[in-house]
C-alpha cells in the first residue's frame, strides 16, 4: 500500500527552487525560445500573470508526485533516488510526450530542446531538494 504522506516543506522548497531555475533558464534562452514559437518579445503579454500561476501549480504537482513516488519506487528518499526518479519520469513521460506533440504540431526541434531541457532541470532539482529532506 502506498503511503501518501510527504514532507510539505520539501515540496514547497522544491517548487520554489525549480520555479527560480525556470526563470533563469528562459531568461538565458529567451531569444531562441521566442524564435521557436514564432513571436517577438513585443508580442508577449507581460501583464497576464496566469502563466506564472499555472507554472507554480504544475511544478508543485510534479514536486509532490516526486515526493510520493521516490520512496515508493526506490524504498528510500535520498538525493540519488530523487535524481533517478526525476530523470526516469522525464524520460518516460515528459520528453516523450513533448516529442510526440511537437512533431505533430510541426514545432521546431529547438522548442523541444529548450522546453524539454527546462523540465528535466525542474525534475532533477526537485528530486535533489526532496532527497535532501529524506
Amino acid at each position: 500500500m502506498l503511503h501518501f504522506a510527504v514532507n510539505w516543506l520539501a515540496v514547497v522548497l522544491a517548487t520554489v527552487t525549480a520555479w527560480a531555475f525556470g526563470a533563469a533558464w528562459y531568461m538565458l534562452l529567451a531569444k531562441p525560445w521566442l524564435a521557436s514559437i514564432g513571436k517577438t518579445a513585443d508580442q508577449i503579454d507581460r501583464s497576464d500573470y496566469t502563466p506564472y500561476l499555472w507554472s507554480v501549480l504544475c511544478i508543485f504537482t510534479m514536486a509532490y508526485f516526486l515526493a510520493v513516488l521516490t520512496p515508493a519506487l526506490t524504498g528510500a528518499t535520498t538525493v540519488a533516488n530523487g535524481l533517478l526518479v526525476g530523470a526516469q519520469m522525464w524520460l518516460g513521460f515528459i520528453i516523450t510526450a513533448m516529442v510526440l506533440n511537437h512533431r505533430y504540431q510541426g514545432a521546431p526541434w529547438s522548442r523541444t530542446l529548450i522546453d524539454g531541457g527546462y523540465l528535466l532541470g525542474v525534475l532533477l532539482l526537485a528530486g535533489v531538494v526532496i532527497g535532501l529532506f529524506g
